[in-house]
């Protein structure tokens, strides 16, 4: 039974080569040493098998991850707080993403995805490939659901390394594995989610 300390945190995104799993695993390991409850989840994938198969990585990755549930309405009625994560596709979120966003109305229209918290995480191939639109694009979303948005911000002396206060990012594909400063990222975002989304709860609570 959920209490007013106990925080249930989804991790849910889409990742074609892995990057943004890594960034995933990142975030859902340190909520979970943080005190959450941790559920990883992927969106189900869209595109066609022989498009996967064109793209050796893409492909190695899908198999590596087959094993990981797809993400259901459940998994966001179960959370306290939900991080999504999908790579940049034209400074916006993936299909795969957008197409789970997208069959939650019906929770939506009951009121059932509001008062959560939310926030969320990006990659790109290249330095400026759009990962502040992907996430503001992401975050009119929140808006959209009554949810309770909670950016990692300058608040932590990383932030002014990695740049980013809308949500962890990292630049690079497989070839160029999620480094400290994503990972250190991921951790304080994570850290930030778990913090007020329990402090959110007991004031309700209370």
């Amino acid at each position: 039974m959920s209490t007013p300390a106990s925080v249930n945190v989804a991790v849910i995104y889409y990742s074609s080569t892995g990057t943004v799993h890594a960034l995933a695993k990142e975030i859902a390991d340190s909520a979970e040493r943080a005190g959450a409850e941790v559920r990883l989840r992927r969106a189900a994938e869209l595109a066609p098998r022989a498009a996967i198969e064109s793209n050796p990585a893409w492909a190695a990755h899908a198999d590596a991850t087959a094993d990981i549930p797809e993400a259901t309405g459940d998994d966001m009625i179960w959370a306290d707080a939900v991080i999504f994560g999908s790579p940049t596709r034209y400074g916006n979120v993936t299909s795969q993403l957008k197409q789970f966003i997208d069959t939650l109305g019906g929770l939506w229209q009951q009121g059932k995805l509001a008062d959560k918290v939310y926030s969320g995480f990006t990659s790109s191939a290249t330095t400026h490939g759009g990962q502040e639109s992907t996430l503001l694009a992401l975050y009119n979303t929140i808006h959209h659901f009554g949810g309770i948005l909670i950016a990692p911000g300058y608040t932590d002396p990383s932030k002014f390394v990695d740049g980013n206060p809308y949500g962890t990012s990292h630049v690079g594909g497989p070839e160029t594995p999620i480094d400290d400063n994503a990972r250190t990222a991921a951790r304080v975002q994570a850290e930030r989610v778990v913090r007020f989304t329990r402090a959110i709860k007991r004031g309700l609570a209370a």
